[in-house]
């Protein structure tokens, strides 16, 4: 179990350790690597995963917001127990649905997705503002940066043992030569071990329940309003939701720095989210064996235990500015090389591209919690969640006109190689479009927020 810096014991640390217990159990899924071969195994159609994936992202973006202005207002810790209980019923629907059952299995597929989304709405921003929080009381928000360190090295752990183990269980022919290996006969088929990763999901689910309900709500949490520009405080009570969701949102269109925290972050999410759900096409495209696709996954998931260390200097010493260019151009080049199809070689550009991805979660959540008051921390939190799940939807509508148009008769494969010349452009335009927008807000963005002010940057 990851331990926190050494203090006397305290809520604080009690939870440090559960929350990023929580974040590896949440995040680590165990059918990722065969996630949507599932769907399919399973018995619904390749049209029908992808309208469930639809379902899934409106269920993020409905609940995101909602969930943020409760936690502002209740506690976070019932939005992270809510979570959590939506994810251990998502995986009993999951391991319950009938193969090839036509109705009543898309059903419980759609119910799974939305259980999935609204669990996914449910912990976004609540869970870190508990924490920061926590920390902020005994004057120790200074140590949010180690807190995040420590978050994307115990996930990358995490999804290691994840895509190796689960792809590995979903393998009849595998399972079959692990039982003989103990001295155990079988002749399993694919539609018993198809749910083999859902049921280690599901003890994922139940830990994750258990690290939740081990959460403690800090014992003074400021209640006063946001500031309603960046330079000043303003006081008062807040009385309704739909009062904390406008004066955070306000907030934040009034803060020049969060709001450009937040739009690069979509900017640079959107495009390479999109790409790396193309993963396995590309892989295909690019002429790499199938049997090698869990193996890179697993090392995709690992490159958080190096991207980390590099995150946290970053973040130290860079300005906002400058770490936002530095990944946006990190992003721009690995975009150039996955276009020119380099025949297996091209493997090598996902590193520049999911450690870029791994670097702006910790940067973005970062500055936030850096730039944000208690009082709608996780409001402002799920404010950035609902932009980043827009701009991803966004970009999947724009990037299936491009497929639609470059495939003009041709294969899918055609068509994607067609799309992927579109991403890098699309990230430059909109960069420039971003850089302009703000260029007369650069003396602001030239700072390096500090957390050690109970959240008030410095």
């Amino acid at each position: 179990m990851p331990e926190p810096v050494n203090h006397n014991a305290s809520d604080a640390d009690r939870n440090w350790r559960r929350f990023v217990l929580f974040r590896v159990l949440f995040n680590s899924r165990f059918y990722y690597p065969v996630l949507a071969i599932l769907f399919l195994d399973l018995g619904l159609s390749a049209t029908e995963y992808t309208i469930l994936n639809f379902a899934w992202a409106v269920a993020i973006v409905f609940t995101d917001l909602p969930a943020g202005v409760l936690a502002d207002r209740i506690g976070r810790k019932p939005l992270v127990v809510a979570a959590a209980v939506c994810m251990v019923l998502e995986m009993i629907l999951l391991g319950v649905a009938p193969l090839r059952g036509g109705m009543v299995l898309l059903l419980c597929c759609l119910a799974n997705r939305l259980l999935s989304g609204i669990a996914e709405g449910m912990a976004s921003g609540a869970d870190e503002a508990l924490v920061f929080d926590s920390l902020a009381e005994r004057g120790r928000s200074g140590e949010w940066p180690l807190v995040l360190d420590q978050v994307m090295r115990w996930q990358g752990v995490g999804m290691i043992v994840a895509m190796i183990v689960g792809g590995a269980v979903y393998d009849p022919a595998f399972m079959d030569r692990l039982l003989s290996f103990v001295g155990v006969t079988t002749h399993l088929v694919k539609g018993t071990t198809l749910r083999f990763p859902i049921y280690l999901n599901l003890i994922s689910a139940l830990l994750a329940l258990g690290c939740a309900l081990g959460l403690r709500e800090p014992k003074t949490r400021v209640t006063h309003v946001a500031p309603e520009n960046g330079d000043g405080a303003k006081g008062g009570c807040e009385k309704t939701a739909w009062q904390i969701a406008v004066k955070a949102g306000r907030w934040i269109v009034q803060t020049p720095t969060a709001l450009f925290v937040i739009t690069a972050a979509v900017l640079i999410d959107s495009v390479t989210r999109l790409f790396l759900t193309f993963g396995s096409s590309y892989f295909r495209l690019i002429g790499l064996p199938e049997a090698v696709f869990g193996l890179i996954g697993a090392a995709m998931g690992g490159l958080g235990l190096v991207v980390s260390p590099i995150a946290r200097r970053m973040v130290a010493a860079n300005t906002i500015l400058r770490n936002y260019v530095l990944l946006g151009v990190t992003v721009l080049a690995g975009l150039i090389g996955v276009a020119c199809r380099w025949s297996q070689w091209g493997v090598i550009f996902l590193v520049p591209l999911g450690g870029a991805m791994t670097a702006l979660g910790y940067v973005v959540s970062y500055y936030l919690n850096a730039l944000t008051d208690s009082s709608h921390r996780a409001t402002v939190l799920s404010f950035k969640g609902v932009a980043i799940n827009l701009g991803y939807g966004f970009i999947s509508l724009l990037f299936a006109l491009v497929l639609r148009a470059g495939r003009n008769g041709g294969s899918p494969e055609d068509a994607l190689a067609h799309g992927l010349t579109f991403l890098p452009c699309w990230l430059l335009f909109t960069g420039l479009v971003c850089a302009l927008g703000f260029g007369r807000h650069r003396r602001l963005l030239t700072v390096i927020p500090k957390t050690d002010t109970a959240g008030a940057p410095r």
